[in-house]
């Protein structure tokens, strides 16, 4: 082969040009085509508007040259604009102006000019592409099976490996529910049973994957035989809310069987956390219940106002200002005394209940027409009943607890 120059006014002699000189060059088959592809793309365009091109060859240097690869370059003389080689089967070179280059590797030393057997012609070439495309699409093909059968192992493996892992997960969910069961246990006491009143208690986390947190609630006897209940709703949610409310909850136990008056409970339990907890942020609400006589004392802090419903359907809340446990000046601001009748009902609640819609004093509204309906209902049934009522519409859930005391008569 010997540098030259031809100047091509179709993409057909193009094409023919550039397969024979690959061929003589001893290119491989599918390198042949991609530059072929290649160089007619470019070129494309200048063709159809009827402006020649240039086809520059420059064949490998001979041994001790300073290139082993065949030159191509392809010069648009008239071109407007320098062409894209964006996305070429063979990927070009740009050269100044509007030319591109290919430079291949030629693996067999070119045929000489002269001599030797007649060069196939442009239908043999093409057919020996062909040949080598379909070659090339059979070992695809055969590729393309053998990869389809691992994966149709592999995925018999994982299928396999996911069953065994669903029943291991199942497994873990029972565990899990296990242990989440006895925690709340600990964590919420059965209804005290006292002569006189029945008491019921409905929980909801705001999470049901993780049923804990800050909505607690405490009830026991004290030596005078009156009913203590505390209601907690500690800041936030989870584990860490679970336990600031548990801590309340264990610091108002411990400073009502001492015997401290009720009215400074709250200021009281605020104190003695505050020297170890200072980012405890929680509303408690405390009651005192007479199972002979009903009478019945409350102390709040900031904790929304407790429900009466009396036997006969009337309500009222029951509201007391205060200040919870890290809060400004914590405390109850007084004590509120009433008297729980034979079939009156005292529902206590957190604010998941009431607030799980915008307007809070219409979730207060709500919540004394589904007491009232349910009133009458056995008392273990009442609390989740109103807690079914209240969140038919929820806007931002959060944990909830209704804990209910109806007096019974003796």
């Amino acid at each position: 082969m010997k540098p030259q120059i031809t100047t091509l006014h179709s993409l057909a002699g193009l094409r023919s040009a550039l397969r024979r000189l690959a061929h003589r060059a001893g290119l491989p088959v599918e390198l042949r085509y991609r530059l072929a592809l290649s160089a007619t793309r470019v070129a494309r365009a200048e063709l159809a508007a009827g402006r020649p091109v240039l086809l520059e060859t420059v064949p490998p240097q001979p041994a001790g040259g300073a290139d082993g690869r065949l030159t191509v370059r392809l010069h648009l003389p008239h071109a407007p604009r320098r062409p894209s080689l964006e996305g070429l089967p063979l990927p070009a070179e740009r050269l100044p102006g509007t030319a591109a280059v290919w430079r291949v590797p030629a693996p067999v030393p070119p045929a000489t000019d002269a001599g030797g057997d007649d060069p196939p012609g442009l239908v043999e070439l093409l057919e020996e592409e062909l040949s080598a495309a379909v070659d090339r699409m059979d070992a695809l093909s055969e590729d393309h099976q053998r990869l389809k059968h691992e994966l149709a192992e592999t995925n018999s493996g994982v299928l396999a490996l996911y069953v065994q892992l669903e029943e291991r997960d199942e497994q873990l969910r029972q565990a899990h529910g296990r242990i989440l069961r006895q925690l709340e246990d600990a964590l919420r006491p059965p209804p005290v049973r006292v002569p006189g009143l029945e008491m019921a208690v409905h929980y909801e986390p705001a999470e049901k994957h993780a049923p804990t947190g800050g909505d607690l609630y405490d009830w026991f006897v004290l030596p005078d035989g009156t009913v203590h209940i505390t209601v907690v709703d500690a800041l936030g949610h989870g584990l860490t809310s679970t336990r600031s409310a548990l801590n309340v909850t264990h610091a108002v136990r411990t400073l009502a069987l001492e015997g401290h008056p009720l009215e400074s409970i709250v200021a009281r339990t605020d104190e003695v956390l505050a020297t170890f907890d200072h980012e405890l942020m929680a509303t408690v609400q405390l009651v005192r219940l007479d199972p002979d006589s009903g009478e019945l004392v409350l102390a709040n802090g900031s904790h929304p106002p407790a429900l009466l419903v009396r036997e006969d359907g009337e309500s009222c809340l029951l509201e007391v200002r205060g200040r919870g446990i890290g809060f400004p000046l914590p405390g109850s601001e007084r004590l509120l005394r009433d008297r729980l009748g034979p079939g009156d009902l005292l529902v206590l609640y957190t604010d998941g209940l009431t607030e799980s819609r915008r307007d809070p004093r219409e979730g207060e509204q709500r919540l004394a027409r589904a007491a009232r309906r349910h009133r009458h209902r056995p008392i273990e049934e009442i609390p989740a009943a109103i807690a079914d009522d209240m969140h038919t519409v929820i806007l931002h859930p959060d944990d909830t607890v209704a804990l209910t005391v109806r007096r019974v008569r003796g």
